[in-house]
């Protein structure tokens, strides 16, 4: 199985992005077989999105690169940064740009929605939000998790709470079942 990892964040020292590294680590220790693929979203930055460009040049090259990856995939994790409640916008414009190709930007590939925050509320806000609009942009989730407050959670190399870690293996086992 090819799983196609990424933080939805743009911030090159991400918790978002430790997150989804430390997921991907877990998931190979259940599956060692598992074909673990990790992009990083700075590689995909593009212009603001906007019809007037579209209709001018086309959708994007680095759109249809991105979309193309999660075609490639078997299963997708995603950590999701989040900004005044919701996803950040470097994030956004390439899923903007990518829904342009297809609606269903997700393609129905297994999901595991993953969130960190410095805060206590644990992403619930973006979790929530993806997690409406999946329906829409064919994402079938197979687990989320949130974990809150970050820096007593995390130790610089793994998690250290046993809610957390059960957590994260809770959702990431969803794409082995």
């Amino acid at each position: 199985m090819k799983v196609l990892v990424f933080s939805a964040s743009n911030h090159s020292q991400s918790i978002n992005g430790a997150l989804v590294g430390y997921a991907a680590k877990r998931l190979q220790v259940f599956d060692p077989d598992v074909e673990i693929e990790r992009l990083d979203i700075n590689d995909f930055e593009m212009p603001i999105y906007s019809i007037d460009r579209e209709k001018a040049d086309g959708v994007h090259p680095l759109a249809q690169a991105f979309f193309d990856k999660i075609g490639a995939a078997d299963a997708l994790v995603v950590s999701f940064a989040e900004y005044n409640g919701f996803v950040t916008a470097a994030w956004k414009n390439i899923y903007d740009w990518m829904s342009r190709i297809d609606q269903k930007v997700w393609q129905d590939k297994p999901f595991v929605l993953l969130a960190a925050t410095p805060g206590p509320r644990a992403g619930d806000n973006v979790l929530k939000s993806q997690e409406l609009t999946a329906p829409f942009f064919g994402m079938d989730i197979k687990g989320k998790y949130g974990v809150g407050t970050w820096r007593e959670a995390w130790d610089g190399d793994a998690l250290t709470k046993d809610e957390d870690i059960a957590g994260v293996d809770a959702a990431i086992k969803g794409l082995l079942s």
